[in-house]
C-alpha cells in the first residue's frame, strides 16, 4: 500500500474517535466543546449542535476509511495507523479538554488555566 492510503487510515481514526464524545454528550443532552462555540473549541455548544458535529466527523470517517482507501480492518498496518490517529485525537482532546471539564494532571493537581 501506498503512504496516501496509511494517511487516509491515520486522519479516518482521528476523525472516528473525535466523533464519540460529540455523539455521545449530545445523545445524553450535555452540551460540549466544538468548534462553533464562542470561543470556539473553549465554549459550549448545545446538544444538538455536537450531535451534528458528531455524525460530521463519522461521514468523513467512512469516507476516508471506506470510500478512500479500501480500509481492511484485518490488515495490520490498516488497523495500527488508524488506531494511531485514534489515539493521537483522543491524547490530544484529553489534555485541551481537561482543563475545562475537571481534567487532572498524573500528579493529582488541576491543569493551569
Amino acid at each position: 500500500m501506498n503512504l496516501g492510503h496509511y494517511a487516509a487510515c491515520l486522519f479516518g481514526g482521528a476523525f472516528l474517535m473525535n466523533s464519540v464524545p460529540h455523539v455521545v454528550a449530545g445523545a445524553m443532552g450535555r452540551p460540549l466543546q466544538s468548534p462553533f462555540a464562542k470561543p470556539p473549541g473553549r465554549g459550549l455548544s448545545s446538544s444538538i449542535v455536537n450531535v451534528l458535529w458528531g455524525f460530521f466527523n463519522l461521514v468523513v470517517a467512512w469516507v476516508l476509511l471506506a470510500g478512500t482507501g479500501g480500509f481492511d480492518v484485518r490488515a495490520w498496518g490498516d488497523a495500527l495507523a488508524a488506531g494511531a490517529g485514534a489515539l493521537a485525537i483522543a491524547a490530544h482532546l484529553a489534555l485541551h479538554f481537561g482543563r475545562f471539564n475537571g481534567g487532572k494532571l498524573a500528579s493529582g493537581e488541576p491543569p493551569p488555566r
